[in-house]
């Protein structure tokens, strides 16, 4: 049967019936919502769900949006992402509050287990992890997507945000980081549970034992980088600072083995400079062992890899998550109870 997370009235934030832009918690809640609805516009799909029937429509109409464009992956015909325009009441009661709005939001959904889309999603979730995302065709669709909302934007760049949830996330990562090498533009980006690829260190309870796996794991990684991207260093370290203008808005949960490892990233890499390590620290936060391994062959650079970046604001549920499902789930993003601990790391390499 269908799932009543999938309905607005039973499952979304009703509360929010006032959204000032200005609230750092608002735009979560909404940006959530909008990453919701791609989910519910595949499932209407999946469903034959249409007209009064459909359940998506609600999850942007509340918040004033309307939906420009549904992307499509024509690998299977699966709705991943969509394009919405945000359309403010005529009457504001204030109109402040929603002068930081944005005027489009591309969202991405993440994977969906189903029979209509698991095996693309579950093929992309495989590619994700060897660095394969940028020649797929579903990332060239949500590219040309951006460029034609930038387009419409009319150099207004500020106000095209990105959003994606898990696999989705990633996609998002991938889009504004490209834009960001090439100097084209910064975009505001919501990434909820975004995936990185590591062992989970951050689910050991001991915090000696998790800080020394991090600094054992730090030498080893510059160690390797220094030794393979030997002659291509000043490249890759160029390419990592040019993201350093881009601060994504980073959404984990600790208990998430797959986004969790957001947690100590950067921590680590503050905890490094403290003990008189800041080159390794600086060196291990721009590498990971399995994207030099897979880069092995390739000119001695590496991969680059696709979950690091050097900074953003990131943002961590620290309340109870009693299965990976809740952990790991979009609808935790716009709870109005959340125990939330939210740091700023700015780094320019």
């Amino acid at each position: 049967m269908p799932s009543v997370k999938d309905l607005f009235d039973a499952s979304g934030p009703t509360y929010l019936t006032y959204v000032n832009w200005n609230c750092p918690h608002h735009r979560r809640s909404v940006m959530a919502s909008l990453v919701q609805g791609v989910y519910v516009l595949e499932r209407d799909r999946q469903w034959n769900r249409q007209g009064a029937d459909a359940r998506a429509p609600a999850w942007w109409r509340f918040f004033h949006f309307e939906l420009r464009q549904v992307l499509v992956d024509a690998a299977d015909s699966s709705i991943f992402g969509a394009v919405y325009a945000f359309q403010p009441p005529l009457h504001l009661l204030d109109p402040t509050a929603a002068a930081r709005a944005p005027h489009y939001v591309v969202a991405f959904r993440g994977t969906i287990t189903k029979k209509g889309s698991a095996k693309r999603d579950l093929e992309l979730d495989l590619q994700l992890v060897r660095n394969g995302l940028e020649g797929k065709s579903r990332f060239h669709v949500a590219m040309q997507a951006i460029h034609d909302t930038l387009a419409a934007a009319a150099g207004q760049h500020h106000r095209v945000w990105l959003a994606g949830h898990s696999l989705g996330s990633a996609i998002a990562t991938l889009a504004a980081k490209t834009l960001a090498r090439a100097g084209a533009a910064f975009l505001p980006t919501f990434l909820f549970n975004a995936p990185f690829v590591s062992a989970p260190v951050e689910k050991i309870g001991d915090k000696r034992v998790k800080q020394g796996i991090r600094i054992a794991n730090s030498f080893v990684t510059a160690g390797m980088a220094a030794v393979l991207q030997r002659g291509g260093a000043g490249v890759h370290d160029a390419s990592f600072a040019a993201l350093a203008a881009w601060v994504p808005n980073l959404f984990v949960n600790p208990a998430d083995p797959i986004s969790g490892e957001y947690v100590g990233y950067f921590d680590h890499r503050r905890k490094m400079e403290a003990i008189g390590a800041g080159a390794v620290g600086r060196l291990a936060t721009r590498n990971s062992v399995k994207d030099l391994l897979l880069g092995i062959g390739k000119g001695g650079s590496g991969c680059e890899p696709l979950h690091l970046f050097p900074s953003g604001v990131l943002t961590v549920n620290r309340g109870p998550s009693p299965d990976f499902k809740t952990a790991h789930g979009i609808h935790q993003w716009w709870r109005p109870d959340l125990a939330l601990e939210c740091t700023a790391h700015h780094y320019t390499l």
